[in-house]
């Protein structure tokens, strides 16, 4: 699961580079195009001095990103990035998928928005607040089962999860996550029961907390979450093969 979380880490730092470069290149455009002699006078000079040069991209970068993503952008992406670019300032805002989707169909000016599912993405898209051309299909990812790491619960699987005390999933009216957990659940005859008694995060990294700190007996977060917090989270089990439709988007 950790070498799982290691390459998906890679691969979303490798398209995060490709889209901001991307985005930048708007930025340096803006600067104004130099004749074709101002070019060639560029070069020459540039041939003659250093190789390294300065980087002239500047701008502000507004990033919406789903809350669970928020610890990899702040603490390893942003940074990556402003080395290659250090006068681009990037301001990040992390909420659940649903609540930043309503934000920027209210007038948030995000440049780059990460959803943790295609529902949201898709309805940005329908509302043409996003062109359909500009959308990735990033990772796939999954849903887990989790307890913390010194929990002494006897639940063993998605199967008896209502046998544990206390619940936490995602709210399905607006976290991704919570949504995929009612879909699996529901599947297993399940939902019911467990939407009875738990209690509902207003995203995924909030859940993640709760049974971190043991609010909660067990939760269901991303398998992403749960590996970022190797000390503080045990995984239980992986949703059921077929408890789901559709990948994790």
């Amino acid at each position: 699961m950790r070498e799982k979380h290691k390459k998906h880490k890679r691969n979303l730092l490798l398209v995060f580079i490709a889209v901001f470069a991307l985005t930048m290149s708007l930025f340096a455009a803006c600067g104004g195009d130099k004749s074709p002699a101002d070019k060639a006078d560029g070069e020459t000079a540039a041939q003659e001095e250093s190789p390294a040069r300065e980087d002239t991209v500047t701008g502000s970068v507004m990033l919406a990103a789903a809350a669970s993503l928020e610890n990899a952008f702040v603490e390893e992406l942003i940074p990556l990035f402003n080395e290659e670019h250090p006068n681009v300032e990037i301001t990040g805002t992390y909420d659940s998928s649903g609540k930043l989707q309503e934000q920027i169909e209210g007038g948030l000016g995000a440049t780059v928005f990460f959803s943790a599912a295609t529902k949201q993405m898709n309805a940005l898209v329908d509302g043409g607040f996003v062109g359909a051309e500009d959308v990735v299909h990033l990772l796939e990812n999954e849903i887990v089962l989790i307890t913390s790491a010194n929990s002494g619960t006897t639940v063993a699987s998605f199967e008896d999860i209502a046998n544990a005390a206390s619940i936490a999933v995602g709210d399905p009216a607006s976290v991704p996550a919570g949504q995929y957990a009612q879909e699996a659940l529901t599947s297993l005859g399940l939902w019911e029961r467990v939407s009875a008694g738990a209690s509902f995060g207003s995203n995924v990294t909030e859940v993640l907390n709760w049974v971190a700190e043991g609010s909660a007996e067990v939760g269901v977060v991303y398998a992403t979450d749960a590996a970022s917090m190797p000390d503080k989270i045990r995984t239980i089990a992986a949703a059921p093969a077929g408890s789901l439709k559709t990948p994790i988007i």
